[in-house]
């Protein structure tokens, strides 16, 4: 953990774009830290001067108890608000629900607010969301495969949200553009907001380790400013094709941002209204392992 706290200037359509954009998830591969180290870094994260990007702390439901544990003497001293959790759900949902009622009723200072959950049928869409206690959003996992489009129907259908897996630690678990693309498309037609989660470390598509490991293998991964930026166009009817080269773009210097726009290529932007309304009723947030790390590439492009 290094985030540094200095004094910045954020244009306020980075800000718009960015605002609780990462779901800290250190508890996860490849970072995997320890639960003490994880609550640690959280802290610190909410007390730096990038605490605007910060969102929930991501934790199993296995692991509600050990995470106060480490959690209340920071939550008890914290004045600023409550902490925000998103629980990774086991293959049991109705235990998943028992343990978030069962802390809720026993914690302070904590709410958890999003419950995150694999889903690839109807009946799981439909039994997990008759069981959510009240004020909890569930996240559905959607495969990409033919069934996508039934399913973000259903997760409609239901008041839920959707989740797309970019990336992981092996090559293989990278979905392609295009799939990115029919996912994103997909929800905003059905008015679903969704998260993404793995593999989204850097804010451009860039050929990187995918671990934190020595000889990691490397492989190309997705950017998360692509990715959000792309969501906004998306939502503004831009063809495929371009959406496409968004996804894909790799060179900093064709994306321009001023205090009322954000740009690619120049031609091509959205306003401070369309890119609200893209986080509003689009990608809400994306897990990430680190937090510094999307920090320090911002500042090296000179976006923070």
């Amino acid at each position: 953990m290094t985030t540094t706290v200095t004094n910045v200037e954020v244009l306020r359509s980075v800000r718009t774009l960015l605002a609780e954009s990462i779901d800290y998830a250190g508890l996860f591969p490849p970072s995997a830290v320890s639960m003490a180290d994880a609550v640690i870094n959280y802290a610190t994260y909410r007390n730096s001067n990038y605490s605007w990007m910060l969102g929930r702390f991501v934790v199993t439901a296995a692991r509600l108890d050990e995470f106060y544990e480490s959690a209340s003497d920071f939550v008890s001293r914290d004045a600023n608000s409550e902490w925000h959790l998103s629980i990774v759900a086991g293959e049991d949902i109705g235990d998943t629900i028992r343990r978030i009622e069962q802390f809720t009723a026993t914690s302070h200072g904590v709410i958890i607010d999003s419950v995150e959950v694999r889903a690839n049928s109807t009946s799981k869409i439909k039994n997990t969301v008759e069981q959510l206690p009240k004020g909890v959003t569930a996240y559905f996992e959607l495969p990409l495969g033919e069934e996508l489009p039934d399913l973000i129907a259903d997760v409609s259908l239901a008041g839920g949200r959707a989740k797309i897996r970019t990336g992981g630690v092996t090559p293989d678990v990278f979905p392609t553009s295009k799939d990115i693309i029919r996912f994103v498309r997909g929800c905003l037609a059905a008015n679903v907001p969704f998260k993404a989660t793995a593999g989204l470390h850097h804010p451009l598509r860039c050929f990187k380790p995918l671990t934190y490991e020595e000889n990691s293998v490397q492989s190309t991964m997705h950017g998360f400013l692509n990715l959000f930026l792309m969501t906004g166009m998306a939502r503004e009817g831009f063809r495929q094709t371009l959406l496409e080269e968004v996804m894909e773009e790799e060179f900093s210097e064709v994306f321009h941002f001023e205090d009322q726009s954000a740009a690619w290529r120049e031609q091509y932007s959205l306003n401070i209204w369309q890119i609200e309304n893209s986080r509003k009723q689009g990608i809400q947030s994306f897990g990430s392992c680190s937090f510094d790390e999307p920090i320090a590439d911002l500042r090296q492009l000179g976006i923070l």
